[in-house]
């Protein structure tokens, strides 16, 4: 629509993955380098992880245009598959008609794949596994890739992995029955957002693919800060936020994208500025005390944010009502100890206690008590989680 008017030969921001546009930030460079490893070299088994819309699949794709004769690639893009629907999906890959597969047990299916793969490592051919949003894999699935993954004859790997995935998966891969295959994945790494002058680095390139002359200045670099506040540095968001820019500035027959243009775009989205996220680790929880692993890996309170709750909802349901039954209880220890410095000021004052005043004085002392007579201070029942009270944070 507005390719004619600024000058390009084609869509510069479209959302479909395309590796024709990839940019390799530092972040993008090292994780293909890492997936690239694992062609080449035969080695092992990697682990990529990233935000939604961080360049990942660009990245598989990338990969796709790369590879060589002898190499066979099962592409999995479909994750949400129980054990049986994965290996018929690698085995419809690999060539397998898929009305023969239907009626096929699992150890059928598995000893298939197990043949194949021998059958390719003495023909030469080297086989890999790539699974895009691998985050929805179940435990049980990643099992049975872990299983594949261990056929070794002659002391070589006639299957690599690669699992490309959300944030999620690591949280997958810190489980305790997943520890096995966590020993076996030998490169494991985040795909982050990129930074401010990557930022520019990623449109000006995008543009210049496009057929954009360098020096045609379609983007005003004053809208640079506008673009990373409103898209937190994730390419799918820039695409979206620059493609509108330039509708914006089509309709209006304007050759170049000012902030006032670029405000345009952000109404027009309805967009709010993005949260900057840090990278992901696996793990966290782990090495953390019972209540620092309830209140997850997110920073420490302050003005503008609170932290990210990593319990679920029953752990947030008792921390929740742990802290009414704590509030409460200072607040009645308060009102007490209210009572008491107000006698205490009057009978510094010369005042003689009235017996209405010693009565209520009698009552007072017994007010730290609940009525069951037991201390208020240990009236917890036996199922509140008082473990957590010494390491929860309250601001």
């Amino acid at each position: 629509m507005y390719l004619n008017f600024f000058g390009l030969n084609e869509q510069p921001f479209q959302l479909t993955p395309d590796s024709h546009f990839l940019y390799l930030s530092d972040s993008h460079m090292r994780a293909k380098a890492y997936m690239d490893y694992t062609v080449w070299k035969r080695d092992g088994f990697v682990v990529i992880t990233g935000e939604v819309g961080a360049g990942k699949t660009t990245l598989i794709h990338k990969l796709l245009g790369e590879v060589q004769d002898d190499v066979k690639l099962i592409r999995i893009f479909q994750t949400q598959l129980n054990e049986m629907e994965f290996l018929q999906a690698m085995l419809v890959e690999l060539g397998f008609d898929p009305s023969k597969l239907k009626d096929s047990g699992k150890v059928e299916l598995i000893n298939l794949l197990n043949t194949y793969l021998l059958e390719s490592y003495q023909c030469g051919k080297h086989v890999v596994l790539i699974v895009d949003e691998a985050q929805n894999l179940s435990p049980k699935v990643l099992e049975e890739i872990r299983l594949l993954s261990g056929l070794e004859p002659d002391k070589e790997k006639i299957l690599n992995v690669i699992l490309v995935g959300q944030p999620e998966l690591n949280d997958t891969l810190s489980r305790p029955d997943m520890e096995q295959l966590v020993q076996r994945i030998r490169l494991r790494f985040h795909v982050g957002a990129l930074n401010q002058d990557e930022t520019w680095g990623y449109i000006t390139h995008r543009m210049t693919v496009a057929g954009a002359a360098p020096e045609s200045g379609i983007f005003d670099s004053e809208v640079l800060p506008l673009i990373y506040e409103y898209t937190g540095g994730i390419p799918r968001k820039i695409n979206i936020l620059c493609d509108t820019a330039l509708i914006c500035a089509f309709a209006d027959t304007v050759k170049r994208i000012d902030t006032i243009v670029m405000q345009e775009a952000i109404s027009e989205l309805q967009w709010k500025p993005a949260t900057h996220k840090t990278t992901h680790r696996a793990g966290f929880a782990e090495a953390l005390s019972d209540g620092e692993a309830l209140i997850g890996d997110s920073p420490r309170y302050n003005q503008s944010s609170a932290p990210k709750f990593a319990g679920g909802d029953e752990q947030w349901g008792r921390l929740f009502s742990l802290l009414l039954r704590m509030m409460s209880d200072m607040s009645f220890r308060m009102k007490n100890i209210d009572e008491k410095l107000l006698r205490i000021e009057a009978n510094m004052a010369g005042r003689e206690a009235s017996p209405e005043a010693v009565a209520d004085e009698g009552s007072a002392s017994k007010g730290a008590e609940d009525p069951s007579g037991q201390e208020s201070s240990d009236d917890y029942p036996d199922d509140a989680p008082t473990s957590h009270l010494n390491s929860v944070h309250i601001a």
